[in-house]
């Protein structure tokens, strides 16, 4: 035990951009709105609802204009949508929307897959609209990928990620969430890659977003806690995937992090009981079954 275990977490829901961001088909913009309000319902409070990429490349979403329109505004609740340019900030801004999220790989040959784009040519487009954003008002949020591992080129070296960390910040990015994309992470290794990161930045700045390939998504998530990690991205039912991380599975079911989480004593204000009735929303929404293994009889017995 490291002895840092926060009291209590911030759940960041990533399912209606990154869940289905990669399904087969579009999912009608009505059903989101509706996951999306079974979301809030359940107690989350940081959801990204979408993304202001080009239809061209997601045509999953590209509806997030009018998909933003029908959000229920509470207030507490912090909306967020991922943005990869200059355009995608003009939308942002005009959508009202508090934050934005932005994305960029630590593997050069994921990232030009990904974006097109090299690492440094990714970095100089980010410094175009960054710091606009944090001047027009907005909180950045920056996704650093493929950082315990990528699908082509293997291991990838911790300074290639703080690199473009210490970027990211500097730009004016609030939060740094460090991705697991292929989900190939092992607690050890977690420790080696947080401890990395914890010798430069603040606690407060940095998530953990973890896909569950192997199984091995909420290990590394209790190494984190017991660093003081105490932001974790999740994604409902398990969605989610990068179509540039061949044989990747989904995030870590939001269902199965609240679960472990409530099992600790550490508080989410996420309702269980909610959360998996939001993720019988989500099946319904995708039309099939998800990776998420909290079952309702699970969920009972916790309240027993």
């Amino acid at each position: 035990m490291f002895n840092h275990t926060p009291a209590e977490v911030s759940v960041y829901e990533v399912s209606p951009r990154d869940g289905l961001q990669n399904e087969a088909v579009t999912v009608p913009t009505t059903r989101k709105a509706r996951l999306i309000e079974a979301l809030v319902d359940a107690g989350l409070r940081r959801i990204e609802a979408t993304s202001f990429v080009s239809p061209k490349w997601v045509p999953q979403l590209a509806d997030a204009d009018e998909v933003i329109g029908l959000l229920p505004r509470h207030d507490g609740l912090t909306y967020s949508a991922l943005c990869p340019n200059a355009r995608g900030l003009e939308r942002a801004l005009a959508s009202g929307l508090p934050e934005i999220a932005v994305f960029i790989s630590a593997s050069e040959t994921h990232n030009r897959k990904n974006v097109n784009k090299t690492v440094d040519d990714t970095l100089a487009r980010f410094r175009e609209f960054i710091a606009p954003a944090v001047r027009a008002g907005l909180r950045v949020r920056g996704y650093v990928s493929t950082l315990w591992g990528c699908p082509y080129e293997g291991e990838i070296a911790l300074e290639a990620g703080l690199r473009i960390a210490r970027e990211l910040v500097g730009q004016g990015c609030y939060q740094i969430s460090l991705s697991d994309t292929i989900g190939v992470g092992t607690p050890r290794q977690t420790e080696r890659i947080l401890r990395a990161y914890l010798a430069e930045f603040p606690r407060e700045s940095l998530a953990m977003h973890m896909h569950d390939t192997r199984g091995t998504a909420l290990a590394n998530i209790v190494v984190g806690l017991e660093l003081g990690i105490a932001t974790f991205d999740a994604s409902v039912g398990g969605l989610g995937g990068c179509p540039y991380a061949p044989g990747a599975a989904g995030n870590v079911a939001t269902e199965d992090l609240v679960y472990m989480l409530d099992g600790m004593g550490v508080r989410t204000g996420v309702d269980l009981d909610k959360l998996w009735a939001a993720g019988q929303v989500a099946k319904a929404v995708v039309g099939h079954e998800l990776p998420g293994k909290v079952h309702k009889a699970g969920v009972r017995s916790l309240r027993s």
